[in-house]
Parts: structure tokens; sequence; C-alpha cells
């Protein structure tokens, strides 16, 4: 890897309060531009990992940093901006009465005011699809749609990395395939945290292996779906007849 990680874990411990350890020894760069699957089974880590990467969470050992900058007390409202979090619940992220309102709130509490917060606005809705519902409730919206205004919250505050927890999570098969075309057009460093094997493979280019607390396995995602001693080891599984496609380098 060249260049400044755009993510960069070293040596990453984290115990929760009851003394569990939920992270161990954990070492990860990911490069601006790339787009990696977080896999592993319930229990992994995952979303601890992921809470780590905005400072919502603070290792009980090693670093993290985003773009070169160490998360930390002085950092983390900078770090915030820089790392974008859309979690598996919409419902952790929609409040506000309309959908535009919702997009808006993330910058406005950054101190971006209007015309640039409604251009902001405009600019994250249009890339979810979502601009004629503006001014909706979003309680009304399907779970599909709310999934996007979910996702618009976060990019309206330009995100320099963007971690996803779940994303295909109870959608159905139309609003599973609008998202992941979404998702596709989107030029950001990417992490998908997911158990969804094949919308990773749909997404990502790499795949990381958490079991534990700690990386097992790191590499090309086709490699590590097509490696079945791995998967099983792992409590990871294929759908069944599903082929990971081979892709050209």
């Amino acid at each position: 890897m060249t260049g400044t990680p755009a993510v960069h874990l070293s040596g990453v411990g984290y115990s929760y309060p009851d003394g569990r350890r939920a992270l161990q020894g954990v070492d990860l760069a990911v490069a601006a531009g790339e787009r990696v699957a977080v896999l592993g089974p319930n229990g992994a880590g995952k979303t601890t990992l992921m809470l780590h990467l905005n400072g919502v969470l603070t290792p009980t050992e090693g670093s993290v940093a985003i773009g070169g900058r160490r998360v930390g007390r002085d950092t983390v409202r900078e770090i915030r901006r820089a790392v974008g979090l859309v979690f598996q619940d919409p419902d952790d992220q929609l409040f506000m009465p309309t959908v535009a309102q919702d997009v808006a709130f993330g910058p406005a509490n950054f101190g971006v005011r209007p015309p640039e917060l409604d251009e902001r606005v405009r600019e994250a809705l249009t890339a979810v699809g979502m601009t004629e519902h503006a001014e909706r409730d979003t309680t009304h919206l399907s779970g599909g749609q709310r999934r996007r205004v979910a996702l618009a919250t976060v990019l309206s505050c330009r995100p320099e990395v963007l971690v996803l927890d779940e994303p295909s999570a109870n959608l159905d098969p139309v609003a599973r395939r609008e998202l992941a075309e979404v998702l596709a057009r989107l030029d950001a460093t990417l992490l998908l945290v997911t158990h969804d094997l094949p919308y990773a493979a749909q997404l990502c280019t790499r795949a990381v292996v958490l079991d534990d607390g700690r990386l097992v396995a790191d590499g090309p995602i086709d490699e590590i779906l097509t490696d079945d001693a791995l998967l099983a080891a792992h409590r990871l599984e294929l759908p069944w007849g599903f082929s990971v496609p081979h892709r050209r380098s």
C-alpha cells in the first residue's frame, strides 16, 4: 500500500467494562477508495470494530487513525466528519419530521449553513434516488427507502470513509438491489460489515474475516469466499447454488 491509509488500526484491543475481550491485537490498513467487506460470525467483534472508526469506542490497547489522524479526544469531532457510520436500523438515524430535515441534521450540527446546507441535502438525496421524497415523513416510507435516507444522512456530511452495518438486512429483493446500485456508484472508501456474503461479493474487492476479536484472514474477496475450509471454520456459508464471480485483474 502506498500513501497514507484511509483507515489504519494498529494492535487494537478492546475490553468491555465487564471484562469481556471484544478485540484482540487487530491490525488493518485500508487504502483510500478501497472497498472492504468485514465478515465474521455473530459475536466476532465486527460492530465493536466499526464503532472504533469514529471514536464511539476508544481502544483499550493500540491505536486507530483515519487519513493519518489518530482518533482521540482532541480529534474526535474532525474524525466524525470524516467517517460516516450507517447503522443496521434506520430508526437509529431518522428522527426529524421530514426526510430533508433528517438529511440536513448532520452537516448543520457541524456548522454548515444555507445555501451550502441546502446544496448538501439535494446532493445526498440525489445520490440515493430520494429527491422526490424530501418533504415526506420518514415513518411513511418503505424499509428500503428508509435505509437509503439513512445513508443520505451520512452522505450529506461528505465523509471520506463510509462504514455500513448489515446494509441488506431485512430488505426485500428489489430494495436490496436498489441499495446495491446506490452503493456501487459512490466514490468513497467503503467498509461493509455483513453476514450477506453475496452482497459483499457484489460490492467489495477485498474481505477480512474477524472471529473472537481477532483478524484471521485478509485477501481478495473471491479468494476468501471460495475457501470452503476457512468459511466453515468461522461459521460463514454461501447460499446454496451461489457461485462467486471471477473478477478480472
